[in-house]
C-alpha cells in the first residue's frame, strides 16, 4: 500500500529540495545592493501618496480566515466525490457528519456576526 504513494513522496522531497536550493542560491549569489527606490512600497507603478502606517480593521482578517476555513474544507469534497462508490454507506455517513460540522461552523459564524459587513 505504501509503495503506491512512493511517487508522491519522491515528488514532495524533490520539490522541497528544489525550493531550498533556490532560496540558498539566491541568498548566497543574489545582488545585495539596495537603494531608496527598491525600498519603496509598490502601488501599480505610481509613487505612493501616503505611507502605510495604519492597521487594517479586524473584519478583514476575520473575513480572510473564514474564507480560508471554508475554502480548505471544500477541497475535501472532490476526493470524496471521486471515490464515493467505493466508500459505500460508511463514507456517505462520514461525509454527512463532515458537512454537518461545516454547517454548524457556518451557523456559529453567522450568529456571531462574522458575515456582516458594517
Amino acid at each position: 500500500m505504501l509503495s503506491s504513494y512512493s511517487g508522491i513522496l519522491i515528488m514532495f522531497v524533490m520539490a522541497t529540495a528544489a525550493s531550498w536550493l533556490f532560496i540558498v542560491l539566491t541568498t548566497l549569489w543574489g545582488p545585495k545592493k539596495t537603494n531608496p527606490v527598491k525600498e519603496m512600497p509598490f502601488e501599480c507603478g505610481k509613487t505612493p501618496f501616503e505611507l502605510p502606517t495604519g492597521r487594517h480593521a479586524v473584519r478583514f482578517y476575520l473575513a480572510g480566515m473564514l474564507f480560508v476555513l471554508f475554502d480548505i474544507e471544500l477541497i475535501f469534497f472532490f476526493p470524496w466525490a471521486v471515490v464515493y462508490r467505493r466508500l459505500g454507506l460508511f463514507g456517505f455517513i462520514e461525509m454527512i457528519f463532515f458537512i454537518g460540522l461545516l454547517v454548524l461552523g457556518f451557523i456559529y459564524a453567522w450568529r456571531k456576526g462574522a458575515l456582516e459587513w458594517k
